[in-house]
C-alpha cells in the first residue's frame, strides 16, 4: 500500500492545480483538497468500523485500536442505516440510485453530498418537486459537489459504504416523519434529513443554493396536508 501523502506533497499539488501567485485561489483548491480527504478517510474508518462490528468487536476493542475514548467512538460510528420497512419505493429508489451516483463521480463512499443528487432521480417524489420550486437542479447541485470534492476515476461496482454523516442523515429522515405525524419515510423527509449536520457537504450546498430548511418543513407539511 503506497504511503499517504505528505503535507508537502499536498501543497505541490494544491500549487499545481492552481499555478502562478493567487493566493485565494489556492486556498480554493486546497479547500477543495481537503473536503475530499475527509470524505474518503470519514469513509475509510466507517468502513472497517463496521466491519469490526460485523466481526464480533466491541466498543472498547474498537476505541483502543482508533486511539480514541470509548464514548468518542460510540458517539461517531455507532450509527447504523435503519431497516426499511417503512420507507416508500421512492426513498428506497433514492437511497439505491446515491451509490450509483457515488459510482458515477469516481467515489468511494456514499456521503450527504450523494444521496442529495439522488433526490433527482425520484422526479415524482415530493422531494424533487420541493428542489424544483426553489429553482435548485441536479446541475448545479453536481457541479457544486465536484467544486467541493474532485471526480475520481470510476471505481469497481460493489459494496459502497454509507460515511456516518450520511447515516446519521437517514437516521433524521426517519425523525423527521415521525415529528410530521407520517407512517412512512419519503424523499421528503431524506431531504429535511439532510440539514441535520451542517458542516455535511450536502447542507453546505443547500444553504449555499439558498435553500431553508423551515421553508421547506414548511413547504412539505403544507403539500402532505393536501393529499
Amino acid at each position: 500500500m503506497p504511503p499517504a501523502p505528505t503535507l508537502q506533497e499536498l501543497i505541490d499539488g494544491v500549487r499545481a492545480d492552481a499555478p502562478g501567485e493567487d493566493a485565494l485561489l489556492q486556498l480554493s483548491h486546497a479547500s477543495k483538497t481537503a473536503a475530499d480527504l475527509e470524505q474518503t478517510t470519514d469513509a475509510l474508518l466507517g468502513h472497517f468500523v463496521d466491519q469490526c462490528r460485523r466481526d464480533g468487536c466491541s466498543w472498547s476493542e474498537i476505541s483502543g485500536a482508533l486511539g480514541v475514548s470509548k464514548q468518542a467512538a460510540h458517539k461517531r460510528f455507532s450509527l447504523d442505516v435503519p431497516t426499511f420497512e417503512r420507507f416508500s419505493d421512492r426513498a428506497r429508489t433514492v437511497l439505491a440510485q446515491s451509490k450509483e451516483e457515488a459510482h458515477r463521480l469516481g467515489h468511494g463512499f456514499v456521503g450527504t453530498e450523494h444521496l442529495l443528487l439522488a433526490l433527482f432521480d425520484a422526479p415524482d417524489g415530493l422531494a424533487a418537486q420541493v428542489l424544483a420550486q426553489a429553482g435548485i437542479t441536479r446541475s448545479t447541485i453536481e457541479t457544486r459537489i465536484l467544486a467541493l470534492i474532485k471526480r475520481g476515476a470510476a471505481s469497481e461496482e460493489g459494496r459502497i459504504p454509507f460515511t456516518p454523516r450520511a447515516k446519521a442523515a437517514i437516521q433524521s429522515a426517519v425523525t423527521e416523519a415521525l415529528q410530521l405525524g407520517h407512517n412512512y419515510v419519503g424523499t421528503e423527509h431524506l431531504l429535511l434529513g439532510l440539514f441535520i449536520d451542517n458542516e455535511a457537504i450536502a447542507a453546505k450546498i443547500l444553504v449555499e443554493v439558498g435553500a431553508s430548511y423551515d421553508i421547506f418543513k414548511a413547504r412539505i407539511t403544507e403539500a402532505s396536508d393536501s393529499l
